[in-house]
Parts: structure tokens; C-alpha cells; sequence
């Protein structure tokens, strides 16, 4: 049987749904037509969609129809859910795309149209509404054809034939010579993407839906699978139960329950196949199969396992950012928790957590996705959120080529990178290449160095929004051969990115809408007026009858409230629909650029300075005067001149003058009052932080350390101690409080390095552990154990003051009966009690596991079997003792300054 997975798409209100629906009857697979006004589509399965009447979330319907097996995906239409129909393009072998035959082509279709052209997804078109009065066939074709494509054939036509032919060449050949085109030839042009076959009915009526089917039996062809396993997931959501669903379509051989993905967490529990509402389970499926899948974990919407290798990435993406306000009696990081679940669903989200404030961003398409996202969080989590006023999501892109340079080298480590810089057209987006020869650098190397400029979003210089439509060329490099390891490449890159976007001339980028916007025609006038006070750009006015159509694009900062003003105007006849067109040139750059704070000299996640080793010390060299220190010499304005002989100017040895340079700045800051120190000193440090030097340390490898990952706190530590001599320069770098072994583990202590850009740190501490560990606290808890609680809550909150890290500190309830357990804000920590049969290493324990995948932890205990099980998960330990040790060492550090 022919196994096909067909999409359907549209604008909003073209009768998407009610087509699905109509197909389903006809095809027997319901026994009753539902209605979305009647609230009882067969597809409409949430609430919220009954209550919207608008699809909201992808849904799926297996059907037979003469011979041919079809798993219809039903996608939203609204365009504040564009990512949600996005994602299912990824799964589908065709796709048919409803156009209302009394709109024509508007401007979210075009947008539809190009993500089809992108996906190179074969497609179907039927023109819904043809039974409403005032619809014209030849000029909605023609319109269809003209903001389409030319080759869009209408199959209902009696020259259908002839429209096929003129899309080929070959086509062209044999209608010639036999006077008609062959069904293979046809399906060939249709899944080559040559023509586009239309039909035309109405879906509520069932009139045209049979020829469609028909069609689509005809023309439609299996895809060849591969024998090897291969699936592509493009949905998480999750049932009524709250088990996590994983969407996936396979994409070669075969899935069998109780497998385990390579790339996934955990086993394959039940493999289910959705029809609207209700499932059934299977203990295999075939290519071909969409199905939700349980039990898998560290799946994400774009995933490709198995022999589906390659990630796919949704283009759309939003263009508002709200601040979450969220119930006085909810804690930060429950209500954080709970939105990133929801996140894990919808990947736009893109979450964003201040800590230095507490404040959560959610980023969205629109204002209806808000309402939505407010309802999911109630019905899921019990309690009401609100948002504040929406911000633009700005982009940011460089105005001509610059080359970016980066090295690190603290002691014993070595990287150094060279980029050219160059601005792409605008849309394309970050691009990445090498023309480094392997004489300079190795080709491993470089292949690293491509994996940091991906893997990463970049901040931009000018208010810190992502940059992008930017090329990034590896250009030179240089390795050690004893000392260089992959963190230390990591290091470089990043540095470089930052320092050519501070050299270079950058300019500020805003999101566009691309309207359409019906009136009256004697209010044209007026709407014109308003279009150019928002900077907005259009095109001719088209008369239809006493209606005017006006089209363009403006920017979302001035267009995103005009659907109120056009209500009041035109008293509810006027009409206006946005899509996103993309990022242009901001047209208040000058009003943006004051308005913000930020400071790039300040971001100290993303550093645009070098650092150097010279007599054994590690030092900062500010990225205004890193050309002249590199050791890898190309002259840095060749960008501006082409591409010619690049590999010409690269030697990859120092000069005598670099090493001047070197000697000349290290003894500036020894004369400065900076600290200088031997090799066997720095060794010692490096010990005191790390532990042993060996990269064989199996303690470290065990646990699943990378110490490498961690060398910036190295070089940093130097600039710190430099600093605090009150001479040293470090503008734009970040300076790192000192590691510390502790007595009895060898391990890091929390506050040893800062985190790079989205990372954080976590310290949990095992309460009771530590009041019993500590001598004063463990004689008051024999008087009062409230009061030992309350005084290490009080200390605990003194030491994240000054370490600055996400410190949980955990305490057993589990005796207490019917204990539900508590999280709540005391200042600045989080202070946990246990549930009922839940001990706090146990709480510990899996806090570790789901933390420690994402971010640095560390755990206070000396309990020998919880140190032992944390290190396995991958995070640090420091026992009760050390974090006495680390405490005195802050409180001696505070008092110092405060003496000062």
C-alpha cells in the first residue's frame, strides 16, 4: 500500500480544518462531518482551539483511501503559531495549501509559500470558498499565478495539458509529438517541483474534495526509505497524564518498542499512532509511520536520529520579548521550570532567566500565543500569569569586512585564532568557512574552530542582540603542540568573534511585517498617511469594488498596535494581516541606540580582549592592541582588498618584535605592581584549584571533568590578583574569583570561574550534614536545632552575596507525615524541605542529575556514598569542612574590604 504523509497549510480562516475534515468523510474515516464553528472538528482536540476556533497545535488523522494509506497533519494557521506548522514541514512527502477563494493570495500564504520552496516539499493547491458569492476563478488564478509561481496549473482546465507542457522543455517535447503529457511524466513534474496542481471547490459543501483525493492517488509517490533506522522528531508535547510525548516520522527501517536511540535518553516504552484524540499502540513501526513515541528523554523538536544524522533548524523565529509577572507565593525557579517545560514544546519560546533580577523573558510571535501560553500555564500548573509591556528583538550586523582576532594562553595552554569578518545580504543568516592552509594550522584544529563559531549565538556590540547575515572565514591559527587542548580553541574563538565586531563598524537590524491591509476606499488616503508616518513602504493601491488593498512592509515597532487604530477608523470594515518578512536596517537606530544600556566593555561573559604569558604570568591584553601581539602575522586590512594571496601573509612563527612586545608589557605591569610568578608558583596554584595536573586523572575523567573547559579561571585568577593591586588594565575582560582545593577532596570550589554566556552555577548543601559538621552550629542545634537552621541559612546567604552563585540549600522533612515538601526564597538562596520518604541526599541526588547535564554543580557533604554518586553524575564536591574553610576565607575577604 502506498504510504504517504500529507501537510496541510494555509492562511487563517481558509478552511484548512474543514478540508481536513471533508477528507476524512469522504475517505470513510469518519461517519460525521464536524464544523470548527460547531466547536466539534474531528481535528480540533484542545479546548482552547474549540473555544478560538483556530488550530493551535499540529494534529495528525490516519486514512485509507483506494489503496493508498495517508497520515494527514493538520498545522496551524494563525501566525503567532507559524513555528508549530514550521516544525511538521521537516516529516512531510507533500503538501496541500488552501488559498480562500474570496482573499486570493495574502501575505502570511507568500510567507507559506517560500517555507515550502525551502523545504523543497512538493505541493498541492485547492482554492476553498469557491461557492461564495462574489468569487472569481479566472482572476483568483491568475492572482494565485502571478504572487506564486507561473507554473501553477489548473487542473480542472480543459488546456491542462498545455499549462503542464509550457513548465519543461522535455514536457514541452512530448505534448508536441503525441498531443498530451503521461501521468508519470506529471508526478515526476510534481515532485520536481515543476508545476503546482490547483483545485477548486468548497470544503464545507464536500464539492472538489473527491478530485483532490483522486489526484493525489494518482500523482502522489512513495518516498524510498533506507533499510537503516533513521527518524526525524518535530514534536514534544505531552498528554493528559503529563508523559512526554516525542513526534517523530521514520524515516528508514523500523522502530520496535523497548529500543534504545542512540542520542536519547532512555527506552522506547509504547510507540503510538494519533488520529485526532485517540491512539493505538503498535510494537513496531515502519517507514513512513508518524507516531508519538514514550519514555525517550533529551529529544528536541528538528532532532534527526539514527541514520537522519543532520539537525534541522526552524527559520522563523519571534519577534517580541515579555517579562513574565507570575503569584507573590510562587518562587522564580518553580515558575522558571514550569515555563521551560513548555519550552521544550515550543522551542521559540526561547526562555530567558535575569539572575541578576530575577526577571523571566518569554519570546513570542504575537499577542494571541500570550493569551494561549497564560490559559496552558493555569489548566497545567494551577496558577494565573500576566505579562508586561512587549520589547523588539533587534539583530545586529556588520557594515563592512573586519578581521577578528583571539589568543589565549594562560600558562600551559595555547590557542590562537584569526577570522575574517564579512556582512552577507540581508536574510542569510550566520555562514561559516575555512581557507586556512594546513601548513599554519591542522585541519582537526580548524574543524574545532568551525564547531565554537556554530555552536554559539553571538552577542553584538552595540545593545547586545544576536548578531547575524554575517560570513565568518578561519583565515590562520596557531596551535602548541604540547599545550594546547579544545577548550583553549574555544577560548580564542569567542575572543575573536567579540574583538572584530568592536574593531568593525556595526549597524542595528529590526523585524519587519510585510502587511496587507483592506479599507474602504475613500479612508486610502488616510491609511497611506499612516503607513508613511510609520516608516512603512507600499505598493499601488488595488480597487475591488468599494474596497482599497494596500500592500508592503513596515517596521513591528510601529506597525504592531495598528489593528486598533484601522477597527476605529473604518468602524470594524477595515482588515489588516502582518506576517514577519524579515530583519531590515533599524529606522530609529539613532532613538534605540540611546535608549539602551548596554555596555560591551562590561559584558564580562563575552570578553573581547586577549590573554598572553609572559615570565609566567598569564595577562590581559585589551582588544584595541591585539593585532601587533599576535603570533600568527597577516595584515589585517587584506579583507578590504580581496581574497588574493591571503595564505601569502601568514608566517606562523613570532618575530623578534613580538617578543618585545611580550617582554616590554609584562614588565610594564611588574612595575605596575602586578604580581609575577615562577613556574613552580603557578603550578601550585593550578593544583590547589584542579587538583592533580595529569590528564590522566581518573577521579577527573570518572566524573566526566574537562580541565581544559575550566582554564579561563586560570587566567583570569591572574588578572583578578593583578586588580587587586588597584594598576592593572582589564577593561573588557573577565576577572575570576581564585579556585581553592579543599582539605580532604581535591575539587574547585564554587566561585572559581564565571560562567560562560547562558551557563550557570549551582552549589547545593546537605543541611543537616553541615550543622552536625561544624562545631559551633552542631553545639547550638544540641540547645536548639531551629536556631542552627536559621544561622546557617544566614551564613549561606552571606556567601552567595559574595560568590555570586544559585545556592540551594537542603534540608530532610522526610519524617514528617504527609509532607508535601516546600521551596522557598530566603534572600538571596533557595531553601528546600524534603517531602514525605524523600531524604535530602536524595533531593540532592536529582537536582545533580537534571542539573548537571546544563550548568556547573557543586555539593557540600561529607557523606561518602552522596560525594561518590554526585561525582558520577558529573559535578563537583566539596565536603562540610572545605565549605567551612571557604565561608571564613569570604567572610576574612569582606571584612578586609570593608577596613579599606
Amino acid at each position: 500500500m502506498k504510504k504517504l504523509v500529507v501537510g496541510i497549510l494555509a492562511h487563517v480562516d481558509s478552511g484548512k480544518t474543514t478540508l481536513s475534515e471533508a477528507m476524512l468523510y469522504t475517505a470513510g474515516k469518519i461517519r460525521k462531518l464536524g464544523r470548527v464553528d460547531h466547536k466539534d472538528a474531528y481535528l480540533d482536540t484542545d479546548a482552547q482551539e474549540r473555544e478560538r476556533g483556530i488550530t493551535i497545535f499540529s494534529k495528525q488523522a490516519v486514512f485509507t483511501y483506494d489503496g493508498m494509506e495517508i497520515t494527514l497533519l493538520d498545522t496551524p494557521g494563525h501566525v503567532d503559531f507559524s513555528a508549530e506548522m514550521e516544525r511538521t514541514l521537516q516529516v512531510l512527502d507533500y503538501a496541500i495549501l488552501v488559498i480562500n477563494g474570496m482573499d486570493g493570495v495574502q501575505s502570511h500564504t507568500d510567507t507559506l509559500w517560500k517555507l515550502l520552496k525551502r523545504y523543497e516539499i512538493p505541493t498541492f493547491i485547492f482554492v476553498n470558498k469557491m461557492d461564495m458569492e462574489g468569487t472569481d476563478k479566472d482572476a483568483v488564478f491568475q492572482n494565485i499565478r502571478k504572487k506564486l509561481d507561473g507554473d501553477c496549473v489548473d487542473f480542472s482546465s480543459g488546456d491542462r495539458d498545455e499549462q503542464i507542457a509550457m513548465a519543461d522543455e522535455r514536457l514541452l517535447d512530448t505534448y508536441l509529438d503525441s498531443g498530451m503529457v503521461e501521468v508519470e511524466d506529471i508526478t515526476e513534474a510534481i515532485l520536481d517541483r515543476k508545476i503546482f496542481p490547483c483545485f477548486w471547490g468548497s470544503a464545507l459543501k464536500l464539492s472538489g474534495v473527491q478530485e483532490l483525493l483522486d489526484a493525489m492517488n494518482t500523482y502522489m509517490v512513495m518516498p524510498a526509505y533506507n533499510a537503516e533506522f533513521g527518524g526525524r522528531i518535530f514534536k514534544i508535547s505531552r498528554d493528559a497524564k503529563g508523559e512526554r510525548l516525542t513526534y517523530m516520522k521514520v524515516t528508514g527501517g523500523s522502530l520496535k518498542c523497548r529500543e534504545q536511540i542512540e542520542g536519547t535518553e532512555g527506552k522506547v516504552n509504547q510507540i503510538r499512532i494519533y488520529s485526532g484524540a485517540r491512539y493505538e499502540t503498535v510494537e513496531e513501526a515502519s517507514a513512513g509511520t508518524v507516531c508519538a513515541v514514550t519514555g525517550l528523554g533529551e529529544t528536541s523538536a528538528g532532532q534527526g536520529v539514527g541514520c537522519e544524522q543532520e539537525n534541522v533548524f526552524a527559520g522563523l523565529e519571534p519577534v517580541l520579548s515579555y517579562k513574565v509577572s507570575y503569584p507573590e507565593d510562587k518562587d522564580a525557579v518553580v515558575v522558571l521550570r514550569d515555563i521551560r517545560q513548555l519550552e521544550e514544546e515550543e522551542p521559540e519560546l526561547h526562555v530567558e532567566f535575569a539572575q541578576e533580577t530575577g526577571e523571566i523573558f518569554v519570546k513570542v510571535m504575537g499577542q494571541v500565543q500570550l493569551q494561549v501560553l497564560t490559559q496552558i500555564i493555569k489548566d497545567r500548573f494551577g496558577y494565573l500569569i500576566s505579562f508586561g509591556m512587549g520589547r523588539i528583538i533587534y539583530k545586529e550586523t556588520l557594515v563592512e569586512p573586519v578581521m577578528g582576532v583571539g589568543h589565549f594562553e594562560p600558562l600551559r595552554h595555547y590557542a590562537e585564532v584569526h577570522l575574517l569578518m564579512e556582512p552577507l545580504e540581508l536574510g542569510s543568516g550566520m555562514q561559516f568557512d575555512t581557507i586556512c592552509s594546513e601548513d599554519v594550522l591542522d585541519k582537526n584544529w580548524q574543524r574545532l574552530i568551525l564547531t565554537h563559531l556554530e555552536e554559539k549565538e553571538y552577542r553584538g556590540v552595540l545593545t547586545g542582540a544576536p548578531i547575524t547575515d554575517m560570513k565568518i572565514t578561519v583565515t590562520a591559527g596557531r596551535a602548541h603542540q604540547k599545550h594546547t587542548e579544545g577548550g583553549d580553541f574555544r577560548q580564542a574563538t569567542y575572543r575573536a568573534v567579540r574583538q572584530g565586531l568592536m574593531m568593525g563598524e556595526c549597524r542595528l537590524l529590526e523585524p519587519v511585517y510585510a502587511f496587507r491591509l483592506e479599507i474602504p476606499t475613500e479612508m486610502t488616503g488616510r491609511a497611506m498617511n499612516d503607513i508613511t508616518r510609520m516608516h512603512g513602504r507600499f505598493a499601488q493601491p488595488e480597487i475591488e469594488g468599494e474596497m482599497s488593498i494596500l500592500t508592503g512592509t513596515a517596521p513591528v515597532a510601529t506597525m504592531q498596535e495598528y489593528q486598533q487604530d484601522v477597527t476605529a477608523y473604518t468602524r470594524g470594515q477595515g482588515k489588516l494581516s502582518c506576517t514577519l518578512q524579515g530583519y531590515e536596517p533599524c529606522h530609529n537606530e539613532d532613538e534605540v541606540l540611546a535608549a539602551s544600556t548596554y555596555d560591551p566593555e562590561l559584558d564580562m561573559a563575552n570578553p573581547a580582549s586577549s590573554v598572553f604569558c609572559a615570565h609566567g604570568a598569564g595577562y590581559i591584553v585589551d582588544w584595541y592592541d591585539v593585532y601587533d601581539m599576535m603570533h600568527v602575522k597577516e595584515d589585517p586590512g587584506f579583507a578590504l582588498a580581496g581574497m588574493e594571496d591571503v595564505l601569502r601573509n601568514i608566517t606562523s612563527e613570532p618575530t623578534e618584535a613580538d617578543e618585545d612586545n611580550r617582554k616590554r608589557m609584562a614588565r610594564e605591569r611588574q612595575d605596575a605592581g602586578a604580581p609575577v610568578y615562577d613556574e613552580k608558583e603557578l603550578e601550585d596554584i593550578f593544583v590547589r584549584t584542579y587538583g592533580s595536573n595529569s590528564r590522566e586523572n581518573a577521579a577527573y575523567n570518572k566524573a566526566g571533568f574537562n580541565r581544559h573547559n575550566k582554564s579561563v579561571s586560570e587566567a583570569d585568577w591572574y588578572v583578578k590578583k593583578a586588580a587587586e593591586h588597584g594598576k592593572s588594565k582589564t577593561t573588557g575582560a573577565q576577572t575570576l574569583s581564585a579556585g581553592s582545593k579543599t582539605a580532604d577532596t581535591g575539587i574547585a570550589r564554587p566561585g572559581a570561574y564565571r560562567k560562560q554566556k547562558g551557563e550557570k552555577e549551582y552549589l547545593l548543601v546537605d543541611g543537616y550534614n553541615v550543622i552536625f559538621a561544624w562545631d559551633d552550629l552542631k553545639a547550638l542545634a544540641a540547645v536548639n536545632i531551629d536556631s542552627a537552621r536559621d544561622k546557617l541559612i544566614d551564613i549561606m546567604s552571606n556567601y552567595q552575596g559574595y560568590v555570586g552563585c544559585e545556592l540551594i540549600l537542603v534540608f530532610d522533612a522526610y519524617k514528617v507525615k504527609q509532607n508535601p515538601g516546600s521551596i522557598t526564597k530566603h534572600g538571596n538562596i533557595h531553601v528546600v524541605y524534603t517531602k514525605e520518604a524523600e531524604t535530602a541526599d536524595m533531593y540532592i541526588e536529582k537536582t545533580t542529575h537534571e542539573l548537571g547535564r546544563k550548568y556547573k554543580v557543586t555539593v557540600a557533604s561529607s557523606d561518602g556514598l552522596e560525594q561518590l554518586i554526585i561525582m558520577g553524575q558529573g559535578a563537583l564536591r566539596m565536603s562540610s569542612r572545605g565549605l567551612r574553610e571557604e565561608v571564613e576565607r569570604v567572610n576574612q575577604i569582606l571584612r578586609n574590604d570593608y577596613l579599606k
